[in-house]
């Protein structure tokens, strides 16, 4: 026998695929195309497969009160209220979404967590919630708040200090007066920070002081005085003076400003332009100065008017008038102030040397006097005779 070498085997037969191998290629082929196209149809162009993947198996991150995550349609709710009503202050724990229906707890949801910065917002606590008043009710809301509320006070009138003059002692007589009256910038000193209260006063300078304590227009029509230049420094003061009533002129259109006014002038000029009316007793009422003989006939009925209205006076004793001395700055500025006084414009003040109406000017008739008075031949002074 030859011995010849094996022969090599036979390669085996080839079989044929069958009808259900070839049904699950086809089918994985299938799959892998969904996905494939699946994958590139979304407007994420990156390969995000997380969406593949079971929820379960992937934790979801925990999400923080401010944290935004990035979502390409972001959820809103119908009473979702703007990122600006949120307050920081309050806890994260204490979440509240209000009129938001609970979600069914399965691993399909949980991962889509609501934002608290877009849909809820952290309040405090339930005990100490407070709702924010609308703007319709927020008068109401104020109204009836328990802190107390502040209502603004009536505007008052801001009267400066009183201008401290170096010769004006505390203890002097008529510092009072002049305080209330240099507050009020009715009368002023001089550079050298003097009130000069001795000092006498012209008729110029005096109608310059009624023009700052009495409010009263002008007349259109002024007198010409042939004694006043047009641009005297007190030709206004001078002209409301008069058309005022409290000051006159002298014969032939003269004024005389540089003349020293007396004391019973300044009295009649108050008297005059406060129109106040002569009393029915003048005499009874002048019988409180021990020199009511000085007054003169043309000013009796005018000094009993300001004796009965408070408009006198008098120091050092009150009872002294000395009717035809000259007035100084303290005399004028204490019967100015008493004028004042007298019109509601200022507050009384306690002076013993004010002149007070003698409490026999009114006197009272008892119901057992014979109302028949008996005769008298020097005349009855309740009846408006002279006692001169």
């Amino acid at each position: 026998m030859t011995n010849r070498p094996p022969s090599e085997p036979e390669s085996s037969q080839r079989t044929a695929l069958g009808f259900d191998e070839f049904i699950a290629i086809l089918v994985a082929f299938a799959t892998i195309g969904a996905i494939l196209f699946w994958s590139l149809s979304r407007k994420d162009s990156s390969w995000n497969l997380n969406g593949l993947l079971s929820p379960s198996s992937t934790p979801s991150p925990s999400v923080q009160p401010n944290q935004v995550l990035p979502s390409s349609t972001p959820k809103v709710e119908p009473n979702a209220v703007p990122r600006f009503n949120v307050l920081p202050s309050s806890p994260p724990e204490a979440v509240v979404e209000p009129k938001t229906p609970s979600l069914p707890t399965n691993s399909a949801t949980s991962s889509r967590t609501v934002l608290p910065s877009a849909e809820v917002i952290p309040t405090q606590s339930p005990q100490l919630q407070t709702p924010i008043p609308s703007s319709a009710g927020l008068e109401s809301s104020i109204a009836s708040s328990a802190l107390p509320l502040v209502t603004p006070a009536k505007q008052k009138s801001i009267i400066p200090p009183p201008i401290a003059f170096n010769d004006v002692p505390d203890n002097f007589w008529a510092r009072r007066f002049i305080d209330v009256l240099s507050s009020r910038s009715i009368l002023k000193g001089f550079p050298d920070y003097s009130f000069r209260p001795n000092q006498p006063v012209n008729r110029a300078e005096f109608a310059a002081i009624l023009q700052k304590a009495f409010d009263h227009e002008p007349s259109k029509t002024a007198i010409a005085f042939q004694d006043v230049p047009t641009k005297f420094w007190a030709t206004p003061a001078i002209d409301q003076a008069i058309s005022a009533g409290f000051l006159k002129g002298y014969p032939k259109k003269s004024f005389k400003p540089q003349q020293n006014i007396s004391r019973v002038q300044v009295l009649v000029a108050l008297v005059s332009g406060l129109n106040l009316k002569a009393p029915t007793s003048p005499n009874q009422i002048l019988s409180v100065y021990k020199d009511a003989k000085d007054i003169p006939a043309y000013a009796s009925s005018k000094i009993a008017a300001a004796t009965a209205n408070g408009l006198v006076v008098n120091y050092p004793n009150p009872e002294i008038l000395a009717p035809n001395k000259v007035a100084t700055r303290a005399e004028v500025a204490a019967m100015i102030h008493q004028a004042l006084v007298k019109r509601g414009k200022l507050q009384g003040i306690p002076s013993q040397n004010i002149v007070r109406r003698p409490p026999q000017a009114s006197p009272k008739i008892s119901p057992e006097v014979s109302p028949t008075p008996k005769p008298n031949p020097k005349g009855n002074l309740s009846a408006g005779g002279s006692s001169q």
